[in-house]
């Protein structure tokens, strides 16, 4: 099929990591593909993560841009028949509406939705789609008081394959301890892992424990300097500036012990971009019993106090059997709904709608 995308690529996003899973794969079993994406200046998402392919166009502003921008051009002169829109509320909407019929005479039209409620903006209700998908019931349920139920098609969110790594080698190459258990978080979500220092402090008075934070996030980088001035030298305590691309950020992953996912729940309906994007590596999540964390049961590891928060850490540091048993859920969860097997049930839908 000949398909094109517009949304996030090669960024941070949520939605640019979705786009990617489905998008590549899309590429990998034949089907022709172009991606209109942001500009490098006004992109959503905090970072750049990687080299564009050469069929990724820069074309359009992030909707908050002022004013917003979107070169036609490519819309209108590439071959397609089907068009894909990520994360439409990030969008320069009104500018996409004014082409947006010539879109609709040579293409099945797709949204993909990642908001997590019906938009109040009435610009996002100017186009028809034939076809809408979202990734599971919560989604569906808000979503069928403003659209046509024949139109709302549910597709689980992607994962990365399932991809488990020599604990030893990782280690040795990221320069990091193998007589520690390493405690790990990444990214703007790290500082959320702050609340629960105290409880791994405690447990470190019987394990030897490294935490270990990898993200560029100002505030989360504060607050870890912070704490490792409190906390040392009862507990270690390893900020790391970076923004990994996937293939580094699967190093990480394969070479520590647990990562610490601790984001609250939010008002409406989400998913969390981290999980599907960690689940594959065999490493074990453990996170708050929160919203983002609805999509799982045995696959991660969820808690809503301290006492059980403790408990997962000792049962991954012990391997004992809740540890096990996450680990296979999550490979089990991984293939099932691998990129590969994802991509292809868009592939029905689009073949479907012609």
């Amino acid at each position: 099929m000949k398909i094109a995308m517009m949304g996030g690529w090669n960024t941070d996003s949520g939605a640019s990591f979705h786009a990617e899973l489905v998008g590549r794969n899309w590429v990998a079993q034949g089907h022709k593909l172009n991606i209109f994406t942001f500009y490098d200046y006004a992109f959503h998402g905090t970072q750049i993560t990687g080299k564009d392919e050469d069929y990724v166009e820069r074309c359009f502003t992030v909707s908050s841009y002022n004013p917003p921008n979107l070169n036609p051009i490519p819309f209108l002169t590439n071959d397609y028949d089907i068009f894909v829109v990520q994360d439409l509320g990030m969008l320069p909407k009104d500018e996409l509406g004014k082409i947006f019929h010539r879109i609709k005479r040579r293409a099945k039209v797709v949204q993909v939705i990642h908001d997590g409620k019906l938009a109040e903006d009435p610009s996002f209700y100017q186009f028809e789609w034939d076809a809408i998908v979202c990734f599971d019931e919560r989604y569906r349920k808000f979503l069928l008081s403003a659209y046509d139920p024949e139109k709302v098609h549910i597709i689980p969110y992607p994962c990365l394959p399932y991809a488990p790594g020599d604990k030893k080698a990782k280690r040795k190459k990221l320069g990091l301890p193998n007589d520690k258990h390493i405690v790990f978080s990444f990214g703007p979500a790290s500082k959320t892992t702050l609340e629960v220092m105290p409880s791994i402090e405690k447990l470190s008075s019987k394990y030897p424990i490294l935490v270990l934070t990898v993200t560029k996030d100002k505030s989360a980088i504060e607050g870890f300097v912070e704490a490792r001035n409190r906390l040392a030298p009862t507990l270690d305590i390893e900020i790391r500036e970076e923004a990994p691309p996937t293939d580094i950020l699967y190093d990480y992953l394969q070479g520590v012990d647990v990562l610490v996912f601790n984001k609250p729940s939010t008002p409406q309906v989400v998913v969390s971009s981290t999980a599907f994007q960690c689940l594959g590596s065999g490493c074990p999540i453990v996170a708050k019993n929160s919203n983002y964390m609805d999509f799982f049961d045995k696959e991660v590891m969820r808690y809503s106090d301290m006492s059980t928060f403790k408990l997962h850490l000792t049962s991954i540091f012990e391997q004992g059997q809740g540890y096990k048993t996450t680990l296979e859920s999550a490979k089990r969860y991984v293939i099932e709904n691998s990129a590969q097997e994802i991509a292809k049930k868009y592939i029905e839908l689009f073949k479907s709608l012609t």
